[in-house]
């Protein structure tokens, strides 16, 4: 829909999620308080040039160019974030005596553990709440760390594009800033929300509470993982797994298989549901895992939905392994609800609704406050 209300318009720097399956980008304007989606495009990557950086780079810098010259997106400002398997995550636990000194012990801690250079290298923390450690009350810190190098051919890349990086961000802060404006509500800030971003390579799971992020754990396990399960059981390439489990996926929603042309036969079928179970099991303990610990180290937080984003939010099997697990309500994340969407940014409901939006949702959303705002 073509809105011809907006006059005094401000437009948000471009969100920019640089996948290992895909490139997003995402651009919001505000007007009169109201952030509505002005562009958005999106670019499949061949899977095939994810083990070659250089292609793959060359690919990225390609498409990044061809969605800007579709004249949708404006200015050249943009917010990016690092692949998941270039930062460095852990938590630290610091007494009252320590805390005083946070910044110089955090930071030469996760030095010392992980070999950066506190001159060259870039190394930040949040504080993620007060803990109980044995008979000690200690805050307890989350760190994320990325080599100085990482963040050079990063950047070289977007001044490829002739983009201005204006913030270079993580995946589980855009992730969580992606919903923040959803969880205003009273009930909302004081319960524990968990959101679980299932990508190609890497699933990111982070807790949050009245606006803070408590913890975060990144799960070396995507739906790439199934697609690896699926080639070896069935010995095809991860191109021709990513389609077989694209038909299982159809074939699953549709409760009338007749609609479908070249239905999987039974024993392929039955293959490809052991092979993505597999996975999904290994992948649902991990996160179960994550529950336990979170329930013990911040005691008296229960924990009452979990939000499921990325590509993988698709995948039922996984979705069914992690309600087994977890035993709390589970919701596919829309993180563009709310949003009025300008001149036809998104071309269909799914796409308009996609869970895989959140992080580029995040990134496009940073230093907006949405207590403003009145979507």
């Amino acid at each position: 829909m073509i809105s011809f209300k907006l006059k005094n318009k401000c437009y948000r720097p471009i969100g920019l999620d640089i996948g290992h399956d895909s490139v997003k980008m995402i651009q919001f304007v505000i007007s009169d308080g109201s952030v509505s989606v002005a562009a958005a495009a999106k670019v499949a990557i061949d899977k095939d040039l994810c083990g070659d950086n250089s292609k793959y780079q060359q690919f990225v810098v390609s498409s990044i160019n061809k969605m800007l010259a579709s004249g949708n997106f404006t200015g050249k400002n943009v917010v990016s974030c690092l692949a998941g398997d270039d930062v460095k995550m852990t938590s630290l636990r610091l007494n009252e005596t320590e805390r005083l000194q946070a910044d110089a012990v955090l930071k030469k801690e996760m030095a010392d553990r992980f070999d950066f250079d506190l001159d060259e290298d870039q190394i930040s923390y949040l504080d993620a709440g007060h803990v109980k450690h044995g008979d000690e009350i200690k805050t307890e810190y989350l760190m994320f760390a990325a080599y100085n190098d990482v963040i050079k051919n990063h950047i070289n890349m977007l001044e490829l594009c002739s983009l201005r990086p204006v913030s270079i961000d993580i995946v589980p802060c855009a992730l969580f800033r992606s919903f923040e404006r959803s969880l205003r509500r009273t009930e909302d800030v004081e319960r524990t929300s968990v959101f679980i971003d299932i990508g190609s390579k890497f699933t990111t799971v982070v807790f949050g509470r009245r606006g803070q992020i408590n913890f975060v754990k990144q799960i070396p396990v995507g739906s790439e993982g199934l697609n690896q399960q699926i080639a070896s059981k069935l010995s095809v390439s991860l191109a021709q797994a990513d389609i077989l489990r694209s038909r299982l996926q159809k074939e699953r929603r549709l409760r009338d298989n007749s609609q479908i042309e070249n239905r999987l036969d039974a024993s392929s079928r039955q293959v490809l549901i052991d092979a993505i179970s597999f996975v999904a099991e290994q992948l649902a303990r991990e996160v179960s895992l994550c529950f336990k610990y979170y329930t013990v180290t911040f005691r008296g937080k229960g924990i009452e939905n979990v939000i499921i984003t990325g590509g993988g939010a698709y995948e039922s099997i996984l979705i069914g392994a992690f309600k087994r697990y977890l035993a709390v309500d589970i919701e596919i994340a829309k993180p563009l609800k709310g949003f009025e969407i300008l001149n036809g940014a998104f071309d269909n409901e799914e796409t308009k609704f996609g869970s895989e939006w959140a992080v580029a949702v995040g990134l496009g959303t940073k230093g907006y406050d949405f207590s403003k705002c009145k979507n």
